[in-house]
């Protein structure tokens, strides 16, 4: 599947227009890969652009952390926690980790993390403390 970015060259580096922060930000490898699942859920999955956070401060453990991109329900409470990686990046259990401390705090039933080549996506059940890595 291929997707259409807004690019620009400003000055010697590359830069997209991300729709959620409605702005133009540096195109790095992990950028690349957070527009191409931006456009997934807008164009493929069907989520309104009014149900995407990016970049978003969160604290935990008393530390201020940006998440990568957070997907919101109908009911705009946080659906998804997305951790994007570049693509060399390894998705390993300390990526998953880290998402999983965002999630700590925002409680979304679904965790992904993606470096554009592999994708891994867990369903959290908060309650019985069960999380189970789905297939697909």
């Amino acid at each position: 599947m291929s997707y259409t970015f807004k690019i620009r060259e400003n000055g010697s580096q590359q830069e997209v227009f991300d729709p959620v922060r409605q702005k133009w930000v540096v195109m790095t490898p992990e950028e690349r890969v957070r527009q191409v699942f931006i456009l997934y859920l807008l164009n493929v999955k069907g989520f309104p652009l009014s149900h995407l956070s990016v970049e978003h401060a969160v604290t935990v453990n008393g530390m201020t952390q940006r998440y990568d991109l957070v997907v919101f329900d109908d009911a705009l409470q946080p659906y998804m926690v997305v951790e994007c990686k570049a693509p060399h990046v390894k998705l390993t259990q300390k990526v998953v980790a880290q998402a999983g401390r965002y999630n700590s705090i925002l409680k979304a039933p679904l965790l992904c993390v993606t470096n554009g080549v592999e994708h891994k996506v867990f369903r959290i059940d908060f309650e019985s403390g069960k999380i189970v890595r789905l297939d697909g």
